[in-house]
């Protein structure tokens, strides 16, 4: 019964701490992804691959979504013709680099500050990384969804210049896709009134909350049950081992796939038990790259681009989280 007791307790902490911050995201990036059309900003990107991926990675101070809000807006951006670069370190960072949650998670470490700025720091470099390397890919037709890529214009080919048969990611799809049964993405909520409007805030706000706070609850729980009932001997076997620590948090970042606005609140039940490193890895990783979030980013590229995603985001991930972890011991 005093476990019962404490786990639920420690249940209602998490929750009680993070649903304010899981509502103030959903009514900001509901707020901006309805009033403000993003295809202006397109004309202000900068096309140079690294100054693009900066420029994608802060984004999300003007479009605090997060991982289930970042896809949508990733996909427009590509189908509108904003440079790859721009759109992948968008759909990498805006989870993390954001003002939501950056407070979210300055407040629940507000012992451990150096977390939330390695948090920003490990996030937007690993972004930009990522994304520089898709811009390799000369022919996006080739490693997007048919329904994304029927909004680009066909790759422009110099006079006398030889095709290339296989790009870093790609083949070279110099013949035109087969796009039938595809319709252009056309999301756009410019001409609706201001009534209309806010009535779609109000509904996609109460769809987001039901959908986010159900993965909040199940989050907590988790957590929760995690820290009270496994034996506290296996925890700290995971918890205190530089490279077990790491693998253990990425993976479970990965499974439980809660939403990044509240996701320091999670880690922070692991604190005391986990090295600095392995809650670095749970908050960078666990925002770009978790099963719900895979599958939304199918929805933009093809199979092949999303595992190599995943594959160089963890390798990534886990590098800089082990040298952390090293550094600070």
């Amino acid at each position: 019964m005093n476990q019962l007791l404490s786990a639920f307790t420690l249940f209602l902490s998490l929750l009680i701490e993070a649903i304010p911050f899981l509502l103030m995201g959903v009514l900001l990036s509901g707020a901006l992804l309805i009033f403000v059309d993003e295809r202006k900003l397109i004309e202000f990107l900068p096309k140079n691959p690294f100054l693009g991926a900066l420029a994608g990675s802060l984004l999300g101070f003007m479009f605090p979504v997060c991982e289930c809000g970042n896809v949508p807006v990733a996909r427009r951006l590509i189908s509108q013709g904003a440079p790859i670069s721009v759109a992948v370190s968008f759909l990498l960072a805006a989870p993390t680099i954001n003002p939501v949650v950056i407070w979210a998670t300055w407040t629940a470490f507000r012992d451990q500050p150096e977390i939330a700025v390695l948090r920003v720091v490990l996030s937007l470099a690993i972004a930009i990384i990522v994304s520089m390397v898709f811009s390799s890919q000369k022919d996006l037709r080739a490693i997007l969804q048919p329904n994304v890529a029927l909004a680009l214009p066909a790759p422009k080919v110099k006079a006398g210049a030889v095709p290339v048969g296989t790009f870093f990611l790609g083949e070279d799809v110099s013949q035109p896709l087969d796009l039938r049964g595809y319709a252009p993405i056309n999301q756009q909520v410019s001409s609706k009134s201001l009534p209309d409007r806010l009535n779609m805030l109000l509904d996609n706000t109460l769809a987001e909350m039901r959908e986010l706070g159900a993965i909040l609850v199940m989050g907590s729980a988790i957590a929760a049950i995690i820290q009270v009932w496994v034996p506290r001997d296996i925890i700290l076997g995971l918890g205190q081992g530089q490279v077990s620590s790491i693998l253990a948090m990425m993976t479970l970042a990965a499974i439980v796939s809660i939403c990044s606005t509240v996701d320091a609140f999670f880690a922070l039940s692991f604190a005391a038990t986990f090295t600095g490193g392995s809650l670095l890895a749970f908050l960078v990783f666990g925002p770009t790259i978790d099963l719900k979030a895979i599958g939304l980013i199918l929805t933009i590229f093809q199979k092949k681009a999303v595992i190599y995603m995943f594959l160089l985001t963890a390798q990534l991930t886990f590098l800089s989280c082990l040298f952390i972890n090293f550094q600070i011991n």
